[in-house]
């Protein structure tokens, strides 16, 4: 159990600095520097292997970096509770024997203590982000009876219990259909109107595009950061994707060829 960090209010809710890590004994980031302001909503995009999934864990101070800095209003992350790494579903072992809202729980416990028992209030903020992601009705479901927007929408649940400032979600979108993935997205927007910072890794450019702030692409190293409109661009994604890049559309469009797993 790490101390809780304390927040600087003049400092960037993420800030990273020359951050480079490895995975595995390969390089998996290297040289990346951006931040972020409370309330923005980023895609990071890249081709599989990029580091996406390596950076979240970086900044959710769950694997260490080879160098460079990561700092959560001013600190490193390793301690702060308003974090929330929301890894991907096929992580996740569905079998597990604990219900919706157990796993709900599970958000409050850096804040309850090795010892500490759920109070009242506890349950007030579970109850309430169960409504939140309109899961109240299956709080007592075993996880692995959900569907996998439903799934998604229970770690969602756990990230509003844990009172998140900053949401780290791993391919929340994938393998999702279209339903679902239109009420994951319409999360976000509550997400957003509760000021909650929110970084998604996505292999889907077009929704990147459309609703998100600002979109980040990489690979290994950071090649843009900004508005689509900057980041999307032909020599951007020829260098970003390579030989993954397929056709070009009347329009222009490229269009990239690529999977899933960021590992």
């Amino acid at each position: 159990m790490y101390p809780h960090s304390h927040h600087l209010d003049d400092q960037p809710i993420l800030d990273v600095h020359k951050l480079s890590a490895r995975y595995n004994g390969r390089v998996a980031l290297e040289d990346i520097t951006f931040h972020l302001h409370a309330g923005e909503r980023i895609a990071v995009v890249g081709p599989n292997g990029a580091g996406k999934s390596t950076l979240f864990k970086v900044v959710a101070g769950v694997m260490h970096p080879a160098s460079g800095e990561v700092n959560i209003y001013g600190s490193m992350p390793r301690g702060h509770v308003c974090i929330a790494y929301i890894p991907q579903r096929s992580q996740v072992d569905w079998d597990f024997p604990v219900s919706v809202a157990d796993v709900v729980m599970m958000g409050r416990i850096a804040k309850l203590g090795p010892l500490g028992w759920p109070k009242k209030q506890d349950w007030n903020l579970v109850r309430e982000a169960l409504e939140t992601v309109n899961l109240t009705d299956l709080s007592k479901r075993q996880i692995g009876e959900l569907s996998g927007g439903q799934q998604q929408r229970m770690f969602i649940a756990r990230a509003l219990a844990q009172e998140a400032e900053l949401m780290l979600m791993d391919e929340p979108l994938s393998g999702l259909d279209t339903p679902s993935q239109k009420g994951i997205l319409a999360l976000l927007d509550e997400l957003k109107r509760q000021n909650v910072t929110v970084m998604v890794a996505t292999h889907d450019l077009e929704q990147a595009a459309q609703y998100f702030d600002r979109i980040m692409l990489l690979n290994h190293r950071l090649i843009g950061i900004g508005t689509a409109n900057t980041v999307l661009t032909t020599e951007n994604l020829i260098r970003a994707y390579g030989g993954r890049i397929r056709t070009v559309d009347e329009s222009g469009v490229l269009t990239v060829d690529d999977c899933c797993d960021d590992h």
